[in-house]
C-alpha cells in the first residue's frame, strides 16, 4: 500500500492506493484535514473502508443483489441484508490499485477487475487520475468492460470543514429540484419527489444532524458536462463540488464508529463525523428503467468528473 502527495501552494493533498482513496486534504494555515482519513492503514481495511475510497463497480445499492445485464441475470453476494452495497464485499475500494504515474500536482491509479469478480461479467479496466490545481482538486474517473456490465463509480469521501467532533453547524446547498425516496432497506422506491417542504437545499440549510439524510438527490436526467451542484460551508472554508454525475448521494454519517482506530485528530470518528457527498449515477437503475442506466459495453468509456473547489468562508 502506497501514500502518494501532491500538491500545489493552496491545497496538500494524500491519496492511498488501497481503495485510490483520498485519505487527507489540507489548506495552509489549517491545522486539520477537511476530509476524514486516519494515520492507520489498517483501519481502511475496517471501519475506514469508505472513507475517502473509490467505490464500485456498482456504487450504491442494487435491490435482492441481482441484475439483468445483456438478457441474463446475475446474482451477486449481498452484503447489506438483501441488498448489494457499493459492489459488494470486495468491491473496488478494498483492492489496492497500481500507481501508474506521479508528478507533484497528479497521480494516476488503475485497478483491473477480472471477469466474475464481485460477481459481474467483463474484464473491467479502471483508472483513477486525482489533480489539483490553485486550491481546486479534480478526480477523473474512466473504465473500459470488454463484456456487457455495469459500472457506477463514485468518490465516498466524509467532509468536515471544522475539524470538529460533528458536521453540526456546516451549511449545506444542493442544486437538485427532486430526490429519490427510500424504502425501509434504504432503496428508491421509484418515485422522484420535489424536494421543497422535505430536502429542500436549494438554499443554504443548517445541518444539526435531524435531516435523516440517505438520499439521492437528482440533479439532472443524464451525465452532462461539469456542473457546480454543491456548496458546503464551515466556519473558515466554504467547498463547491462540481461534478458530470446526474445524482448526489448525501449521507449524514449518522452510523459512523472507527472504534478504537484514530482519524487525522487523534481521536475516533463517532455519529456525524463527516458527511458524505457522493457524485454517481441514481441508485438501484437496473430495477428502474426511467433512471440514468449503468449499463458499460464493449467498446464504450464510462467517464465522470468530480471537482472540488475550497475557499474563504
Amino acid at each position: 500500500m502506497a501514500a502518494i502527495r501532491i500538491g500545489t501552494a493552496d491545497i496538500a493533498v494524500t491519496v492511498l492506493s488501497f481503495g485510490a482513496a483520498l485519505q487527507d486534504v489540507r489548506l495552509p494555515g489549517m491545522a486539520h484535514s477537511l476530509t476524514l482519513g486516519g494515520p492507520v492503514m489498517a483501519a481502511y481495511e475496517g471501519p475506514m473502508g469508505y472513507f475517502g475510497t473509490v467505490v464500485g463497480p456498482v456504487a450504491n445499492r442494487i435491490a435482492r443483489a441481482q441484475a439483468r445485464i445483456g438478457g441474463r441475470m446475475y446474482r451477486f453476494a449481498a452484503n447489506e441484508g438483501t441488498t448489494l452495497l457499493h459492489g459488494g464485499a470486495t468491491g473496488t475500494q478494498t483492492r489496492v490499485w497500481s500507481v501508474d504515474g506521479a508528478t507533484a500536482t497528479a497521480v494516476r491509479l488503475s485497478l483491473t477487475l477480472e471477469d466474475g469478480d464481485d460477481g459481474f461479467p467483463g474484464r473491467r479496466q479502471i483508472t483513477a487520475d486525482y489533480s489539483v490545481a490553485g486550491s481546486a482538486l479534480t478526480l477523473r474517473l474512466t473504465a473500459t468492460t470488454d463484456a456487457p456490465t455495469l459500472m457506477n463509480l463514485a468518490s465516498h469521501g466524509y467532509w468536515n470543514l471544522n475539524g470538529s467532533p460533528t458536521t453540526f453547524g456546516h451549511t449545506l446547498t444542493v442544486a437538485a429540484d427532486a430526490y429519490l425516496p427510500t424504502d425501509a432497506d434504504n432503496l428508491p422506491t421509484g418515485e422522484r419527489r420535489p424536494v421543497w417542504g422535505t430536502f429542500d437545499l436549494r438554499h443554504p440549510r443548517r445541518i444539526d444532524g435531524s435531516e435523516g439524510f440517505d438520499h439521492n438527490f437528482c440533479l439532472a436526467p443524464a451525465p452532462r458536462s461539469l456542473t457546480d451542484v454543491a456548496w458546503l460551508a464551515g466556519d473558515r472554508v466554504t467547498m463547491t463540488l462540481a461534478t458530470t454525475e446526474p445524482g448526489l448521494q448525501v449521507y449524514d454519517g449518522r452510523a459512523l464508529n472507527t472504534g478504537s482506530f484514530p482519524g487525522h485528530s487523534g481521536r475516533p470518528c463517532g455519529p456525524f463525523a463527516g458527511l458524505a457527498l457522493e457524485a454517481q449515477r441514481w441508485p438501484d437503475a437496473p430495477r428502474h428503467p426511467g433512471f440514468p442506466p449503468v449499463t458499460l459495453d464493449p467498446g464504450e468509456t464510462c467517464r465522470q468528473v468530480t471537482e472540488w473547489r475550497f475557499n474563504p468562508a
